[in-house]
This record gives C-alpha cells, structure tokens and sequence, in this order.
C-alpha cells in the first residue's frame, strides 16, 4: 500500500461520508494509480438506493475515480513543483464516455485504475476503470483541473 486513509486526506479535502477512497495501491507519477474502495452495507446511500437491493450509485463510482486522478494530478504536480502545493485543490470538471456495465453492491471492492491521458497544466484528461473481481463494472474520461482552494 502506498498511501492509506490518513495520507489521502493529507491530499483530498473530502471527508465522509464523500471519501470514496480507502487505499492507493500503486502510483507511477505523471502516467497511472490504482486504488481501492471497500463498499460496505454500512454506506451512507444504501437505505435509499435501493432499500430492497442496495446498489452503489453510478454516479459515486464515477466520484471514487475523480478522487482517485485528483490524487495522481496532486501527486505528480507536488513532484514537479520546487515550492510546496499548498493548498491546491483538483477541481473535477466533466465526463466523458461513461458506462456502466454491472452493479455495485455490499461486499464488494472496487479495485479504481485510472491513467493519464493529456496534461496542460493546469488541466487533467484521464482514463478510469472500475474493476469488481477482475471485471470491469464501469468506465469514464474524466477531465480535472488542479487550481488554488
């Protein structure tokens, strides 16, 4: 493991029930990071989606992937710079090409691989997977800027 919950809070500003983040298991800078989410039947949505068969919104799959690329771009960006980021913020800005091919339910972990596709500092554009036992459950471009908070 390369980055626990005590250390991605150190990057993302969210805290729960928004993290959507539990572990980074690898990180190679500027090109790729896989990181995993632990979905519980203790999560915040469950009772409301849906009471009878709880199902992980798609849309909050699509969140833990934004988490995970603003992670890399913080990272990445952090080891380019000369001086501390501060308190620099990635600011998700929009998706692309988003499918979602098998439900997310309780017990499952999200295995979340996202590579980088372009880089214009200050804008992201990458690619995420969301993997539940070696199957892909959903994918997305997502597009991100790294900006002052």
């Amino acid at each position: 493991m390369l980055m626990d919950s005590i250390q991605i809070q150190e990057v993302l500003p969210h805290r729960y029930p928004f993290l959507l983040v539990d572990r980074v298991d690898e990180m190679e800078l500027g090109v790729r990071i896989v990181a995993t989410k632990n979905v519980t039947i203790n999560e915040p949505f469950f009772p409301g989606h849906f009471p009878e068969k709880p199902i992980m919104p798609g849309v909050l799959i699509i969140e833990a992937m934004a988490q995970v690329g603003g992670i890399l771009a913080y990272k990445t960006a952090e080891a380019r710079e000369p001086e501390p980021l501060g308190k620099r913020l990635t600011y998700f800005m929009g998706i692309d090409k988003a499918k979602f091919r098998k439900p997310v339910v309780p017990g499952d972990t999200l295995k979340l691989e996202l590579t980088l596709l372009q880089e214009r500092p200050p804008y992201w554009k990458l690619q995420g997977k969301a993997y539940v036992d070696g199957k892909l459950v959903c994918e997305a471009e997502l597009k991100a800027m790294l900006a002052d908070a």
